[in-house]
């Protein structure tokens, strides 16, 4: 690890460096990754002679911006579609609707020797250190293949040098290399998957849950590694979680989504200071605070998430919205809108709430 000075990660230091730390703007030009109106549906199997006809809508419209050197967290429950909108936007399973732009270019209908070239700048680590890494390759193969497909290596002792490097940057000493996943722990085995997305220099970089699978006393160490190297090489994030503390320490803005959809968007500190939507404010109220004299009253949503794949009519949240008024919230599906012009500041909601 480096020897940068540790964050309120570890150090737990005053809430005003935290919101330091959240409060950057880097929107600026065009987005290094625009998602417009992107549905990902999955067909379900009715049995062995019946057709499907039912669709799981695991992501349902999402429009998103991530800019250039910016980190956008994106959060809700478990099931609600982030990890799918995720793989959709790296083009690793493709969209049923919609349109994906990287660095300006469409990439929705490319094939996958158009999307060769790109997959050097786009790349993903995922959240189990321990499934995503292949038992049968050594270190030096699991962090090298990707110099070796892209041509990235002059030699053999060139991609030895540069895997080395990839791995002290990351944190990790160079006999790693000789070794084999399972002779590490979670923390080092996910270094090595953050090393071999690093090894072809991209630019954006999905992180899927990359912290949720590890010791508590270990994701520290991850995060900060993650926002080092972001200054370090100005990568842009989509840092999926559902830690909800996390996401406000290192990003820039928020998405929350529920039941694929996006309902509320902001900056952090305008997020973790406002939140308009109530499932936003039910999502936040479960945050456990330490200090009695700041915990706010938990707010409790009655009811189970519906299916995604007989999602309610017009805004699928009506069922279990304490705000809900028949003739509107089940007829009229809410825009994702502005309440203030100009503050970034979104909500998809008939009557968005005032704190």
């Amino acid at each position: 690890m480096s020897d940068a000075p540790r964050t309120t990660m570890e150090t737990g230091v005053a809430a005003t460096d935290l919101a330091a730390a959240t409060s950057r703007t880097v929107q600026a030009g065009t987005p290094i990754l625009r998602a417009e109106s992107v549905s990902k549906w999955f067909p379900v199997d009715e049995g062995l002679f019946r057709r499907a006809h039912k669709q799981v809508r695991a992501v349902d419209g999402v429009s998103l911006d991530v800019f250039p050197g910016e980190t956008v967290g994106l959060v809700g429950e478990s099931g609600c579609g982030k990890s799918t909108f995720g793989r959709t936007i790296l083009r690793l399973v493709d969209p049923t609707y919609g349109r994906l732009f990287f660095e300006g270019e469409e990439i929705t209908q490319l094939g996958q020797r158009e999307l060769r070239p790109l997959r050097r700048k786009m790349q993903i680590v995922f959240q189990d250190p321990y499934s995503s890494l292949n038992p049968r390759m050594t270190v030096k193969q699991i962090v090298g293949e990707a110099l070796q497909i892209h041509g990235l290596a002059k030699n053999a002792r060139d991609e030895e040098a540069q895997v080395a490097e990839l791995l002290r940057r990351c944190g990790m000493r160079a006999e790693a290399m000789t070794r084999y996943p399972h002779e590490f722990s979670g923390g080092q085995r996910q270094r090595i998957g953050i090393a071999r997305a690093l090894a072809v220099d991209p630019r954006f970089i999905v992180c899927d849950e990359p912290i949720s699978a590890l010791d508590v006393s270990i994701q520290a160490q991850i995060v900060n590694l993650l926002q080092e190297l972001q200054e370090e090489r100005k990568l842009a994030y989509l840092f999926i979680s559902h830690d909800l503390k996390v996401v406000e320490y290192l990003s820039h803005r928020v998405a929350v989504m529920y039941l694929g959809r996006i309902v509320e968007t902001a900056s952090a500190k305008s997020l973790f200071e406002r939140r308009h939507h109530p499932y936003t404010r039910a999502l936040m109220s479960a945050v456990p605070v330490p200090d009695p004299k700041k915990r706010t009253l938990r707010v409790l949503l009655e009811g189970d998430v519906p299916s995604p794949i007989d999602p309610p009519s017009a805004c699928t949240f009506h069922p279990r919205c304490p705000r809900f008024e028949k003739g509107t919230c089940d007829v009229e599906t809410p825009e994702l809108r502005e309440l203030t012009p100009g503050s970034g500041h979104q909500v998809a909601c008939h009557f968005p709430e005032d704190a």
